[in-house]
Parts: structure tokens; sequence; C-alpha cells
């Protein structure tokens, strides 16, 4: 089985779905990330170090393939549509997965917005027949920040048990030192657990994950 991360921003991945990927690999799947964008900056310090991060959370995961867009992050809005869907769909034709994972289509992030639309135009049954499953994640401090209105709700169908990988996914959005904060903000390793520990209840189990799937065919 292959299966495709896509993560708007380095983090993303970790965020809405780390113990999912390192449920995947356990069962022998083969991972590959797809990175959309990283903030751009002139300290050279600052490049290395965020390039060193990736690598160690590319190592930790075991991902097969990292593929890096190179688009700016938070001006994707300033991009052409299409150059974005084309550098999407060179990674889906490339790869052929069965799985996708996708942010969500209503998190706060304009740049989030942006991608969900996007892997929404590569990913068409009929152009795309190998694509099988994709599923929807949540990204505390997007997902839950929007306006309370009902086309911004994420409403998970599926849940992903993650118990027995809940602390190695702490473990790894802690490499991202800059990304994780103290309580109460969202990203803590606090509420990162708590919301797992929110999703599980729902599911009957520890922790888990939760997605909104949006196709499933089998």
């Amino acid at each position: 089985m292959k299966v495709l991360f896509i993560a708007v921003h380095p983090d993303d991945e970790t965020l809405g779905c780390g113990g999912t990927i390192l449920k995947h690999k356990q069962k022998g799947d083969s991972l590959f990330w797809l990175i959309i964008s990283e903030l751009q900056s002139n300290n050279a310090n600052y490049h290395k170090e965020r390039r060193d991060i990736i690598n160690s959370v590319s190592k930790t995961y075991k991902f097969n393939q990292v593929f890096d867009s190179g688009f700016s992050a938070k001006e994707l809005h300033n991009v052409d549509f299409n150059e974005i869907i084309s550098k999407i769909s060179e990674v889906i034709n490339d790869v052929k997965p069965d799985i996708i994972y996708t942010p969500n289509r209503s998190d706060v992030h304009t740049d989030h917005q942006i991608v969900a639309k996007a892997v929404a135009s590569c990913t068409k049954t009929f152009r795309n027949p190998f694509i099988k499953r994709i599923l929807m994640y949540e990204c505390l401090s997007e997902s839950e920040t929007n306006f309370p209105l009902p086309e911004n709700a994420f409403i998970p169908n599926v849940y992903s048990d993650i118990t027995p990988f809940i602390d190695q996914k702490i473990d790894i959005m802690k490499l991202y030192k800059t990304e994780i904060h103290c309580p109460p903000l969202p990203r803590s390793p606090e509420n990162i657990r708590a919301l797992a520990r929110f999703r599980g209840s729902i599911a009957g189990i520890d922790y888990a994950e939760a997605f909104m799937l949006l196709r499933d065919i089998f």
C-alpha cells in the first residue's frame, strides 16, 4: 500500500496524523511526504536548522521519499493556482498512492484552504483511478479557530487508534522546536495529547486521530 501525506507546512503532518503515519509504517506501507511550502528567510542558519529538522522528522517516520514543492509559506494566494495544481499532480502521478491524507479545507490558514482545493482538483477519479481513499485531517490551531459556522465545521467520521503511538507522535512534534508551545496554547504537548484523548473517547479507545472521509473505493 502506498500512502501520501500532504503537509502545507512541515509539522502539519505530525499534528494531523503523526500517529497514523507511524501506524502505516508498522503495517509495512510505503510512505511519501509532500511538503507544499516553507517560511522564507535570508538567514542561512535558519534554513539549515529547518532542513535538519525536516530530515530528522523524515528519518523518524522512515518516509520512503520526501517531496518539496518549494513554495513560500503565507504566499500561496499570490501563486498561480494552476502552478500549485501542477506541482501536486506531479507528485501524485509519480507516487500513484492508494491513500492520500490532505489538510482540512476549512482551516483558518489561507494556505491550507488553497492546498485542500488544489488536492480536490488533482484527485479526480477519472484521471487517477489508483487513488482509493482520501482522508482530510485536522490541525491544531488551524481547524478549531475558524469562525464557528456550519461550512467551517470539521466533522470526523473516521478514527485511527494511535494509542501505541501517542508518545512518539508528541516526541516527533517536539523536533519542531519553534512550533511547540506551552499551555494553554493549542500546540502544546498537553493539548496534543488532550485532543487525541478526546477523539479517542468518541471512538471508545484511549487515543485517536480523527479524519473526514472524502473517498473510499473498495
